[in-house]
């Protein structure tokens, strides 16, 4: 976010060194529209800042809720999902007696069946 506060501050100062009067219509907009970003940019640094802690919350309660799991029911569930990270990889083999060669589809991941040659 400080690269925000400095584009606005370079902007301040490019209407500072024009020497925009505010007394104008122009110079009107153009100073409104600076505090409106500046306005603006401070909200957003403090969302930001409030999103931060709420993943910290969650990272706190998740490492609770773990050591809670741990002590229910004996046992890292951590660990125990390592073994089904191949589970979505889905394939079968059609052999097809008229063409008398394999054919091979292999399930991607947006679930689309591709042909492949098995002699490739």
């Amino acid at each position: 976010m400080q690269y925000l506060y400095q584009k606005i501050s370079y902007l301040r100062g490019i209407t500072d060194g024009l020497k925009i009067d505010e007394s104008t219509d122009e110079g009107k907009i153009f100073l409104h529209i600076i505090d409106a970003l500046e306005e603006i940019v401070d909200t957003m640094d403090a969302i930001v800042e409030a999103q931060e802690d709420i993943e910290d919350y969650i990272a706190f309660i998740d490492e609770d809720l773990s050591d809670v799991e741990e002590e229910l029911y004996g046992v890292d569930f951590d660990d125990d999902f390592e073994d089904f990270d191949d589970f979505d990889d889905f394939q079968f083999d059609d052999y097809m007696d008229d063409f008398e060669e394999d054919v091979v589809f292999e399930e991607d991941d947006d679930n689309e069946a591709d042909e492949e040659d098995p002699e490739q």
